[in-house]
């Protein structure tokens, strides 16, 4: 056994996108479930949107819309990096870095706008 000591270890810009893809992905498969239950509540009435609003004000529920913005940000321009590298444009080494330091700083600035939105 070879013991690895994942603090040391440094990862390339390209491999955080791609691991950052994979978890934006989950999230959002993972927020589906929720969001169709807040849907179907609201729907129910003005006690269900009250309801729903009521749990959206909550400091939880901001923390996870801000998550689920970071997450669709990302995985949507992660894909769209993966499909144009597929294709062979922005496929050498410097043009997928930087485009990945682009998805990155993108996603995150999507999510920065997210929380000045539910402020």
């Amino acid at each position: 056994p070879v013991f690895l000591n994942l603090a040391q270890i440094a990862m390339p810009v390209g491999a955080v996108t791609s691991i950052c893809h994979r978890l934006s992905g989950v999230l959002l498969a993972a927020g589906v479930p929720a969001a169709l239950y807040l849907l179907g509540r609201s729907l129910d009435g003005e006690a269900g949107v009250a309801q729903v609003a009521g749990v959206l004000r909550q400091p939880w529920a901001k923390g996870c819309l801000v998550a689920l913005a970071w997450a669709l940000a990302h995985h949507a321009l992660a894909g769209v990096r993966h499909l144009l590298t597929d294709i062979n444009a922005g496929a050498t080494l410097g043009a997928a870095r930087r485009s990945a330091w682009g998805v990155n700083l993108a996603a995150l600035a999507i999510a920065v706008l997210a929380v000045g939105a539910v402020l």
